[in-house]
C-alpha cells in the first residue's frame, strides 16, 4: 500500500459519469478534513476501479470482485484509517457479489462506492446485473433477463447504511459520501453513473428526467419498510439520497484483541505462539 504521490493521466472517456464521482469524492474528504495518510482505498479491476489512482490517498488495487475481503482485513490491522472501496456493478454485484452479502453482514466500517453504470464498460459494454431488462448488447442480442436491485438486497441484509448517489449531480453525492464516512458500520452507496461510450439509454437527462432527493425531515431513513419500498422505484421515478440508516455494532468492535488498539501499533511477541505450537502436538 502506497500513498499516490503524482496525478497521471485520467483513462476515462471524456464526459464519463465516474469523473463526478471523483469530483465529489475529493469534495467530501477535504470538508472533512481527512489527511491522505489517513485514508486507504481499496478497488478492484474495471473503470470505477481506476478511481484510487487519481486521488490523493494509501492504495490497494486488487483482483476482480475482491476489493471488500482486502478492505475489511486492512480495517481489521488498523481500525484508525478510514477505508474507502471502489467498484463497478459487475465488480460488487456479480463477481464480487458473494462478498458484498457477507460485508453487510459482518457489518465492517467502512464505505463502499459502487458506480453503477449498468454496463461491463471495460470490456466494451457487456450487459451487466443491473442492466434494464430488454437492454440489447452483443452479448445478449435478445434483451438482458433480470436485474439486480442493490438496494432492497442491502435493506434486506439490514446493511447499516444505505444511499444511493447521482454522479451528475457533485454537490448532493459529496454530501452522501460525507454522511457514509461519518457513519460507523458497513456504508453502501450506489451511484448511477452514466456510461457515454456504451450505455446510450440511461443517460445523463434519462437520469435527471427520474430522480428526485429524498429530503431530510420529510423522509425517515431509519423506517425499514419505508425503505424498501423506496428501493424498489424504478423507472419512472427513482430516489436519491440516503435510503436506509440502522446504528448496529461494527464488525472490528467485536474482536478482544483490538481492545488494546490497533494491531499495527501493537508490540509483537513471537513466546505468544508457543502454547499454540503446543496444542498441535
Amino acid at each position: 500500500m502506497t500513498a499516490t504521490s503524482s496525478q497521471p493521466e485520467i483513462a476515462w472517456c471524456p464526459g464519463c459519469g465516474n469523473f463526478g464521482i471523483l469530483a465529489a469524492l475529493r469534495k467530501a474528504l477535504v470538508g472533512l478534513g481527512l489527511a491522505s495518510r489517513q485514508i486507504l482505498m481499496v478497488s478492484g479491476i474495471g473503470q470505477a476501479g481506476k478511481l484510487p489512482h487519481y486521488a490523493k490517498g494509501n492504495v490497494l488495487n486488487g483482483l476482480h470482485g475482491r476489493a471488500l475481503p482486502a478492505a475489511i482485513g486492512a480495517k481489521l490491522a488498523n481500525p484508525e484509517l478510514t477505508v474507502l472501496v471502489h467498484g463497478g456493478d459487475g465488480d460488487g454485484y456479480g463477481e464480487g457479489g458473494n462478498h458484498f452479502l457477507h460485508a453487510m453482514n459482518r457489518n465492517p466500517d467502512l464505505t463502499y462506492i459502487v458506480h453503477d453504470n449498468q454496463v461491463y464498460a471495460l470490456t466494451k459494454g457487456q450487459a451487466s446485473p443491473t442492466s434494464d431488462p430488454g437492454y440489447v448488447t452483443r452479448t445478449t442480442p435478445d434483451g438482458a433477463f433480470g436485474q439486480v436491485n442493490p438496494l432492497a438486497i442491502a435493506i434486506a441484509c439490514d446493511c447499516s447504511f444505505v444511499a444511493r448517489g447521482f454522479a451528475g449531480d457533485v454537490e448532493h453525492l459529496s454530501l452522501i459520501i460525507r454522511q457514509a464516512i461519518e457513519h460507523k458500520g458497513f456504508s453502501l452507496i450506489d451511484v448511477l453513473q452514466p456510461c457515454v461510450t456504451f450505455n446510450h439509454k440511461n443517460t445523463y437527462r434519462w437520469y435527471r428526467e427520474r430522480v428526485y432527493k429524498l429530503e431530510e425531515g420529510q423522509y425517515d431513513p431509519s423506517d425499514r419498510v419505508a425503505a424498501f419500498a423506496r428501493a424498489l422505484e424504478w423507472g419512472e421515478r427513482m430516489p436519491i439520497g440516503v435510503l436506509y440508516r440502522h446504528v448496529r455494532p461494527t464488525f472490528e468492535s467485536q474482536f478482544v484483541a483490538l481492545n488494546a488498539g490497533p494491531l499495527v501499533k501493537q508490540g509483537l511477541d513471537p513466546m505468544k505462539i508457543e502454547s499454540l505450537l503446543e496444542s498441535f502436538i
